[in-house]
């Protein structure tokens, strides 16, 4: 269907304009920084589909998107062109309204992990496609897949009789959805033309669009060890896909939460599953904790109209009387997963501080790096990752270390790593500066 859209669009402008709009007139006008119109938009990029429009043409363009920007008309013609350059799911026969959430990417953030069960044993529906980990920041699939014959490719029919059985699925992205966003993504990883707003909303619009939910939540890092580095860029970001999920009549609910220190305590793949585990037995970490109530509470708002306080206590009901950690063992079981295979690494090293005082910093993309060179990340899709291995912090931002106290520990298989690299990661001084807020904001 989507090749047949994109071969009528071709013909349509021939008949309209003759042949005469070529790709080179559309990276002149936006380098001269004027508008495009929507034509001109998918010419680019159905050109760039179908190999009529070069790599070193849409990186040109791409370029000066960034330079440039683009309005807000711009970005949901572009989001509508990707959303329909592939299969849009069709999730109409599950029962009630579908939720799916989303995170722009942190060091550590393991909240999905922890929030589908939880609100599956509360009876909304969750029906998610993630994506794999690429950098320094980790991607759920990878954390799934670290639990033993846990299978992430579930087709459509399993999908969604899942979710109708259970109240929750969790699979990988398929190459069937919004392929423009996938070529130009990775056309984008290489160029230098990641850090675009209007090329990062449509990038995350197209494909939540495309998954077929009712309702979408994203929860915008901002920080040190996020894509988005400040407060103001993560605004205009949230606003702009909030809008364009109006446009889509999709409510879209962005949470902005602080990524200048890690989210919780386990840094990799098997460990951030164990910290999750201990999450839904409420015995996790507070940070953690903190942004999966604050997420959850918000979408029972939107779907059962539930007020926030009430809804924060009948979730950490649903915590402390088991059933949340009762429906993350059931989804696991149930996409062929054995919790009581998940293997860590054995061989463990203790690291500490090198000095007494207040931790006031942590350089979570340094510390996120690091972690991805001892395997826990990669560099390319096609290297292979070591499920076992990782970084655990014993000592967060605003807390004391004494010298030669734990500050980390790090589980290492067959790479290395330097005591000096991971302490250099501290910033330690003898007061307590400001110590910065988790939640940051809520536009909606």
């Amino acid at each position: 269907m989507a090749i047949l859209y994109r071969f009528l669009y071709k013909f349509c402008v021939i008949l309209i304009i003759g042949g005469n709009m070529t790709i080179i007139d559309i990276i002149n006008k936006k380098r001269l920084n004027k508008e495009l119109t929507r034509e001109e938009i998918e010419f680019a990029i159905n050109g760039y589909l179908d190999g009529s429009v070069k790599d070193y043409q849409m990186s040109s363009l791409l370029m000066a998107i960034v330079i440039n920007g683009m309005n807000e008309r711009e970005t949901i013609d572009l989001t509508d062109i990707m959303l329909k350059s592939g299969d849009i799911m069709d999730l109409s026969e599950i029962d009630g309204i579908i939720v799916d959430k989303h995170s722009t990417g942190g060091v550590g953030d393991k909240v999905t992990l922890v929030l589908a069960p939880l609100l599956a044993s509360f009876g909304i529906k969750i029906a998610k496609m993630s994506g794999r980990g690429l950098g320094h920041t980790g991607g759920t699939i990878d954390k799934l897949e670290s639990i033993k014959g846990f299978n992430v490719n579930l087709d459509n029919k399993e999908f969604i009789k899942q979710v109708n059985d259970i109240g929750v699925a969790i699979v990988s992205q398929t190459g069937n959805l919004v392929p423009a966003d996938k070529k130009i993504y990775a056309l984008r990883d290489v160029t230098g033309t990641v850090e675009s707003m209007p090329l990062i909303a449509s990038s995350i619009m197209s494909k939540k669009l495309a998954s077929g939910a009712d309702i979408i939540i994203i929860d915008v890092k901002v920080g040190n060890g996020a894509l988005i580095k400040n407060i103001e860029d993560a605004r205009s970001l949230a606003n702009l896909m909030v809008k364009i999920g109006k446009a889509y009549r999709k409510p879209t609910i962005c949470l902005l939460t602080n990524m200048d220190e890690p989210l919780g305590h386990a840094i990799g793949n098997a460990l951030e599953v164990k910290e999750a585990m201990d999450t839904l037995q409420g015995m996790g970490p507070n940070d953690l904790l903190e942004v999966v109530m604050t997420l959850s509470s918000i979408i029972i708002g939107a779907v059962k109209k539930i007020p926030n306080n009430e809804a924060k206590q009948l979730l950490f009901k649903q915590l402390n009387n088991g059933k949340a950690y009762d429906k993350f063992k059931e989804f696991v079981k149930k996409q062929g997963g054995n919790l009581d295979d998940l293997k860590i690494s054995d061989k463990v090293f203790s690291i500490k501080s090198d000095k007494s005082g207040y931790i006031n910093k942590i350089d979570t993309l340094r510390l996120g790096e690091i972690a991805k060179s001892i395997g826990a990340g990669r560099n390319t899709l096609e290297d292979k990752i070591d499920y076992e291995v990782g970084i655990v912090l014993s000592k967060k931002v605003g807390d004391y270390v004494e010298k030669d106290e734990e500050i980390l520990k790090v589980y290492l298989n067959k790479k290395d790593v330097a005591i000096v690299d991971l302490l250099e990661c501290f910033t330690i001084d003898e007061e307590l500066k400001n110590v910065p807020k988790l939640i940051l904001d809520i536009i909606k």
